[in-house]
């Protein structure tokens, strides 16, 4: 598999780790856990067939009230220089008693065929815009994410004590849904420490690909390891490297 085909799969990650979020639950106990969310700075390392080949940098910014920004940035290590692509993603969304609702998705840096500037109009209920080179103009639903608003969704979800089971997230013009589990817990050995960590699988339907996450409820549910495998074979791997948080 070349560099360039690698990143492409592990699109779901780069974009923030396309994770699985369920269905929101009461907006009370939604509004109490949106303040137990904490601004954060993540920095991890993607590793290709056992060779680190990118940096990815995941930020977390409370804005006031219910709006936050959270946004990603990838910097090539070694034979990741062979991929020309910078993706630069950034996520403006806000959380209030429907849950988790994103305003603007945009990706720069990636080229045409995958840069993105998407917007929500949640009173319209309609997504427009580009994504990866096809025009968005389709109706929106409560619960759809874009690449990156999935992944504090699903913090959300587990800071609700509430298992995920699937997600619907914008895909171009049309939207995908993953289901995942939990698979079970287990401490792990990271940059940090060694830390207890619940274990979840996220799939898409008839796809080859289980992605898993390692999460660690005491850092507010934050994925620390992150593997992709195709059937049997590894594809990928992310690690936590660093986190600060404000």
């Amino acid at each position: 598999m070349s560099t360039a085909r690698a990143a492409r799969s592990a699109r779901p990650t780069l974009r923030l780790l396309a994770a699985a979020v369920g269905i929101f639950g009461p907006a009370a106990t939604t509004m109490a856990l949106a303040e137990d969310l904490e601004p954060f700075e993540a920095s991890y390392a993607w590793s290709w067939h056992g060779a680190t080949v990118a940096i990815s940098r995941l930020k977390l910014e409370h804005h006031g009230g219910d709006s936050w920004v959270y946004s990603s940035t990838s910097e090539p290590r070694g034979l990741g220089y062979l991929y020309p692509m910078r993706p630069a993603l950034s996520s403006t969304l806000r959380i209030t008693g429907q849950g988790v609702q994103p305003l603007s998705f945009k990706a720069e840096g990636g080229g045409t065929d995958h840069n993105a500037d998407v917007t929500f109009d949640w009173s319209a209920g309609r997504a427009s815009g580009v994504y990866e080179g096809v025009p968005v103009d389709m109706s929106i639903k409560p619960g759809i994410q874009d690449d990156l608003s999935v992944q504090i969704a699903m913090m959300v979800e587990l800071l609700h004590g509430r298992t995920p089971e699937r997600l619907s997230m914008i895909d171009r013009n049309s939207t995908r849904e993953y289901r995942y589990q939990r698979e079970g817990a287990q401490a792990i050995e990271t940059a940090l420490g060694r830390i207890d960590t619940v274990i979840y699988s996220s799939q898409h339907q008839g796809s080859p690909r289980v992605t898993r996450f390692w999460c660690a409820p005491t850092m507010g549910y934050l994925p620390l390891r992150i593997e992709q495998k195709r059937i049997d074979s590894l594809e990928w791997t992310m690690d936590i490297r660093s986190v600060r948080r404000d």
